[in-house]
């Protein structure tokens, strides 16, 4: 999940969520329809004509996006995979499932279900731009015809073999149900996209050099993502090779030291933390519910004369539901799932009360990765509260 995400509604019970780098696709988008791209085609309007409909263009897009990933979700849905969220970013959107897919049909269809979608959006807003061009007029019909075309675009480029595109969604599909093999699937689709992702950097790189043109830089970035989306995929289906079938059980550390969201600053610096050799603590409400996170450094921001009236609870971080597991859950499927940065982020272990049972942090995950591959027994030294596992 993108760290910064602002939930804005549900859509058939999915959430929806906007990370704020989105504003920048959107600016950027009506810019250059406004004062470029429909200017080009239809000259001598007024100026406020084309940023109307520049801005309502670019807006239409994004909400193609939305349906593009909405349809994932609609049919991982069906094929009982859960679904965590939708998420619009910089680059486009992104849906968040919660469990892979079952079976190589299931993965399949899911892959598809976006770039059908784009395509028939594409399609219609052609038809519907040359069926009322003479009631709606051309600067419509212009807006309508490059929403279209970028609706077909983006399916095109969606189906490109390489993951994470959808394209590799489809490739690892065709190779598991050749081989069997989901793992050697998903690595050769991985190993495509970071291929395909080099291949658009150069390609970008040579449309800025030679000819000048900021859209070179764009697909640079693209490409980049691309890259580097790859490379999580490689790292993560590695990951699900070493973690195998164990359970989150297997890494957590129990019964760790919690801060209470109530409490003061000054008052659990002054008990708990100063006997914890730890720098990274879940946050409980009364009821030893996990909802935040909180670290030292967090602390250490609050001023000294200000420590006695400042609760933990205002300078947690929220705890995302994702982060949130029982201790039963397969490890692989959390890990995957969740963004642990070494010293910042946790996942909270709870039982069917929802109470605190205890926490697995980055450091877990990478001594467990470890130890299996060693062929060594996975157990807890002795612990007492808030001092077993990792140094977090």
């Amino acid at each position: 999940m993108l760290r910064g995400a602002i939930p804005v509604g549900r859509i058939a019970g999915i959430r929806i969520s906007v990370h704020w780098s989105l504003i920048a696709t959107l600016a950027l988008l009506a810019s250059l329809l406004s004062l470029s791209i429909l200017p080009m085609q239809l000259a001598g309007r007024p100026t406020s004509h084309y940023w109307i409909i520049g801005t309502v263009t670019a807006a239409l897009f994004i909400l193609t996006l939305v349906a593009h990933e909405f349809a994932h979700s609609v049919v991982a849905r069906r094929h009982g995979v859960s679904v965590d969220r939708v998420t619009l970013w910089l680059l486009g959107g992104m849906s968040e499932l919660r469990d892979e897919p079952p079976d190589p049909q299931a993965d399949l269809h899911i892959a598809l279900a976006g770039p059908i979608t784009s395509l028939l959006i594409g399609v219609t807003s052609l038809v519907v731009a040359f069926s009322v061009e003479q009631i709606t007029g051309p600067l419509v019909t212009a807006g309508l015809i490059w929403l279209g075309t970028a609706n077909l675009i983006l399916a095109i480029f969606n189906l490109l073999p390489g993951a994470p595109l959808d394209g590799g969604r489809v490739l690892r599909a065709v190779l598991w149900r050749r081989s069997g093999d989901r793992l050697a699937a998903t690595t050769s689709a991985a190993r495509s996209g970071r291929t395909l992702g080099l291949a658009l950097i150069l390609l970008g790189g040579a449309q800025a050099i030679l000819l000048g043109s900021v859209g070179g830089l764009w697909l640079m970035l693209l490409g980049w993502f691309l890259r580097t989306a790859a490379n999580v995929e490689l790292m993560t289906a590695s990951a699900r090779h070493r973690l195998g079938d164990l359970h989150v059980a297997d890494a957590m550390t129990p019964t760790p030291l919690a801060a209470a969201a109530g409490d003061t600053v000054e008052g659990f610096l002054a008990t708990a933390a100063s006997s914890s050799h730890h720098r990274l603590f879940p946050v409980v409400d009364p009821n030893m519910h996990p909802i935040g996170v909180i670290t030292l450094s967090d602390l250490a921001r609050t001023a000294p004369a200000a420590r006695s009236r400042t609760t933990i609870g205002s300078l947690a971080r929220p705890l995302p539901d994702a982060d949130i597991v029982t201790s039963d859950a397969l490890l692989a499927d959390v890990a995957t799932a969740v963004l642990l940065r070494p010293g910042l982020d946790l996942i909270a272990v709870v039982d069917g009360g929802q109470r605190l049972t205890g926490i697995v942090t980055a450091t877990d995950l990478v001594r467990v990765c470890d130890r299996t591959a060693l062929g060594l027994p996975l157990r807890h030294h002795p612990t007492t509260p808030g001092n077993g596992g990792g140094l977090d």
